[in-house]
């Protein structure tokens, strides 16, 4: 293989068979079961990096099922999403993900710098309520319940918050274990089709884990529950801040 073919190729790893294919990412009945709550402001501020600034001490646990993505498959995601705001602009920053699919762990760390793991989340409707569950091996490390379709959220609200930026810290190392690329990296979702959203009692309950610490931005108070379903597109990203430079 000649280096401009080398060249011509090259967007993902291995070079001969990439773990995920080129964009766009379109989803498919993206399914969110979101539950804001309130937690610890100082341990918040210790994992949020600047220049990102945390002006509540809220955070959103997410558990996504995702049965029909270009690219990607049939998976499900779950972690912690916390709202900050970036230059006078509001948005959230992915703090910790796991999920069940190595496409998008793959192309999630290595386009955008999502902090994906392997684990095994769930979410499904049992009886009256809809149940989120994320386990790390055997053991179970966040269960979240809410009643199911208890009453219409505000859609414009709920369309304006998917509508929001995101954003990332990218971290790809050097050959020699020092990092090579240290960003952060602002994203969209676009296209958004909303197909419903709905609200209703709600509770979650994080345990400890030495490789998963979810525990460590404990539950104070639970804020509210969200039923989203949606069909959307994961946009590419853009560079706002290069901690290297």
């Amino acid at each position: 293989m000649k280096e401009r073919e080398v060249r011509e190729r090259a967007f993902a790893m291995p070079l001969t068979s990439p773990a995920y294919p080129v964009g766009p990412y379109r989803f498919y009945h993206r399914e969110f079961f979101i539950i804001t709550y309130r937690t610890d402001p100082g341990k918040l501020r210790e994992v949020v990096p600047q220049p990102l600034e945390v002006e509540e001490p809220l955070v959103k646990f997410e558990f996504i099922r995702m049965p029909d993505s270009t690219g990607f498959g049939d998976y499900t995601e779950s972690g912690q999403v916390i709202p900050v705001s970036f230059k006078g602009r509001k948005g959230s920053y992915s703090h910790c993900m796991f999920l069940n699919d190595h496409p998008p762990i793959a192309g999630g760390r290595e386009l955008w710098g999502f902090p994906k793991k392997l684990a095994e989340p769930t979410l499904k409707a049992e009886i009256d309520t809809l149940v989120g569950r994320l386990h790390y091996g055997t053991l179970p490390i966040a269960i979240g319940t809410m009643g199911y379709k208890h009453k219409q959220a505000d859609l414009a609200a709920v369309k304006a918050s998917l509508m929001a930026p995101n954003f990332l810290l990218k971290i790809i190392p050097h050959v020699d274990g020092t990092a090579r690329i240290c960003e952060l990296v602002e994203y969209y979702l676009t296209d958004i089709d909303l197909k419903g959203a709905w609200t209703g009692p709600t509770e979650l309950t994080l345990f400890s884990h030495a490789l998963a610490p979810l525990a460590e931005l404990p539950v104070l108070e639970i804020v509210s529950g969200t039923h989203i379903i949606a069909d959307l597109t994961l946009d590419l990203g853009k560079v706002v801040h290069d901690y290297l430079a």
